[in-house]
């Protein structure tokens, strides 16, 4: 693979994100919905509601990272949340992910953020070595508790 290019994802930018936003879903057991993806991820773009960041390699888009801007009441300062994290199967270990990592990281700091957040499933094991080989620390002290609202 060529050199990777990473850069903030635009509205022209929706079928590829798509893609690997589909990909990303089948990933952790969702069907295949390239519909309800483009309209979820084309209100996140119309609406200022995330930052998509969008890996390039030979012009192909081969990974994206998302991060949902939010606030730290404790800290009183703006944090990101790294919600989703895909790199196309045939672009997996050749940097991708740690470029995107990378980027996210500069992004939030560009903008002030004094902390990004992920949660990953606790059998993914590749993405944890590679959180931990960048500097990610696993939370010990704070337990994540999810309430679910579907009826």
């Amino acid at each position: 693979m060529n050199s990777i290019t990473i850069r903030q994802a635009v509205l022209v930018d929706l079928d590829a994100v798509v893609t690997l936003f589909d990909g990303y879903r089948q990933f952790y057991g969702q069907p295949s919905d390239v519909v309800a993806a483009r309209i979820f991820l084309q209100a996140r773009f119309e609406h200022g509601q995330s930052v998509v960041l969008l890996a390039e390699s030979q012009g192909q888009a081969v990974g994206f990272t998302q991060l949902y801007p939010s606030f730290s009441s404790v800290s009183m300062a703006r944090v990101f949340v790294l919600n989703d994290l895909f790199v196309a199967p045939t672009a997996r270990r050749l940097g991708v992910g740690e470029a995107l990592l990378t980027a996210a990281a500069d992004h939030a700091r560009q903008l002030g953020a004094v902390r990004l957040s992920l949660n990953t499933n606790v059998q993914n094991l590749p993405a944890q070595a590679l959180y931990e080989s960048m500097g990610w620390a696993r939370d010990q002290k704070y337990f994540a508790y999810h309430l679910s609202l579907n009826m």
